[in-house]
């Protein structure tokens, strides 16, 4: 096999990056993929690597730390990163990674969780982060990029990380960003205009490298796909520059480029209000870092089977966002399809008149959502004889018929 070598060196770094970048250019494609795309799905088979073009590293390069990232997210729906430390002119830690266009953990954190499964559904010989790894000790060993072959451990595509090393020395170092790498979540409180706005973060190298926002309404629709499914129609009913789940895109892609939130003049391409995003930036990061949770993430569902004695059936809405219920709505329906929850914040339910704690159906509800939000199991509740609970200060109504429905959505999986 003949592998063509370049060596980069200072003076030719750029015009290295020029020619790997634009003979491995991935055709970007004309819509993001879907947002979905972090849920765990089956790895195909993996298939034998292309020549990779080697990156030598030069001697004396100046220390710090250098990163690179994929300039759009492929079909995988992943956008690999690399950071590269230097110290005394040679590289000494890299850090071959990845950010999911739905936001999440990093792409080790996800395999590592048992996520990805390359073994399991790919035949492969060792997981994503296992083969990285070896990739990544090799540079350092050899300080050069090597080929599948000239490694011998793995069998994953390695061309994207010798463009990427190639990309981080060319732009030079670049330093370590002020916060701490990990995932981000905030959710707004309501639904304002029937959507509750909600802002998924990840952080490598301390800055934010992935970015999606989207909403939720009240039946688990999730707005960037229910957009996509052409039931929102902005242009066509607003007469917008483009749909929302194109403009939201473009708002995050301002994010991770200018590391700072943007006016809709500042981001140019863009009509909708973005003052909500820029809130939900903002709780995240001061939020922190959040674990990866044990659930499956999408919309999870369980309606009662009858009607109970007020005409209702009750109604259990999740949405798991990497792993962790970060959604809940309790609601029913009657035989006309009304909202319980609407009804009762109507003042259509008349609950508050008997209860001891003076608080309508819907604000007991919402009591319970944020219980559940705290515990991420419904199966942990405490329950009385007659279905009601002391845990939850804010709700003395029988809540039994609710926790019975969460558990029963959780254990059929998500709706797809």
């Amino acid at each position: 096999m003949n592998t063509r070598k370049l060596v980069v060196v200072t003076a030719v770094l750029l015009a290295l990056l020029l020619v790997v970048t634009g003979c491995s250019k991935k055709e970007a494609p004309s819509v993001p993929a879907a947002q979905q795309a972090q849920q765990a799905q089956p790895v195909q088979p993996t298939q034998p690597a292309q020549p990779a073009v080697e990156v030598v590293i030069p001697a004396g390069l100046a220390d710090g730390i250098y990163f690179a990232m994929e300039d759009t997210f492929p079909a995988s729906g992943w956008r690999e990163t690399v950071t590269l430390t230097v110290e005394g002119g040679k590289v000494v830690d890299v850090d071959w990674n990845g950010v999911n266009i739905a936001g999440g953990v990093d792409k080790k954190a996800y395999d590592k969780a048992g996520r990805y499964n390359m073994v399991k559904f790919g035949a492969a010989r060792a997981e994503w982060y296992q083969q990285a790894a070896d990739v990544e000790a090799y540079l350092v060993a050899n300080q050069k990029t090597g080929t599948v072959d000239e490694i011998g451990s793995v069998s994953i595509h390695v061309d994207e990380l010798n463009n990427l090393v190639a990309k981080a020395l060319a732009a030079g170092p670049v330093g370590r960003g002020p916060l701490a790498d990990g995932a981000y979540f905030a959710i707004g409180d309501d639904y304002p205009s029937d959507w509750k706005e909600w802002v998924s973060l990840t952080v490598i190298n301390g800055r934010i490298a992935g970015a999606n926002w989207s909403a939720l309404n009240r039946t688990g629709d999730e707005k960037k796909a229910y957009d996509k499914a052409g039931k929102y129609n902005m242009v066509k009913f607003g007469q917008a520059r483009a749909e929302w789940w194109e403009q939201a895109y473009d708002t995050e892609q301002y994010l991770i480029e200018n590391q700072k939130t943007g006016s809709v003049d500042e981001i140019g391409s863009v009509s909708i209000h973005v003052d909500a995003f820029d809130e939900l930036v903002e709780q995240a990061l001061a939020n922190g870092p959040v674990q990866m949770g044990p659930w499956a993430d999408g919309v999870y569902y369980a309606i009662a089977d009858s009607y109970d004695n007020g005409g209702w059936k009750t109604t259990a809405t999740l949405y798991v966002h990497n792993g962790n219920i970060v959604n809940v709505y309790y609601s029913g329906l009657d035989k006309d399809g009304r909202d319980k929850q609407v009804v009762a914040s109507q003042g259509g339910y008349g609950m508050i008149k008997a209860s001891p704690i003076k608080k309508e159906w819907d604000e007991q509800a919402q009591a319970v959502e944020a219980y559940l939000i705290k515990t991420q199991d419904p199966s942990k509740i405490k329950l009385n004889n007659d279905g009601s609970t002391d845990e939850i200060a804010g709700a003395s109504m029988t809540v039994s018929d609710f926790f019975a429905l969460a558990q029963k959505a959780l254990a059929a999986g998500p709706r797809r």
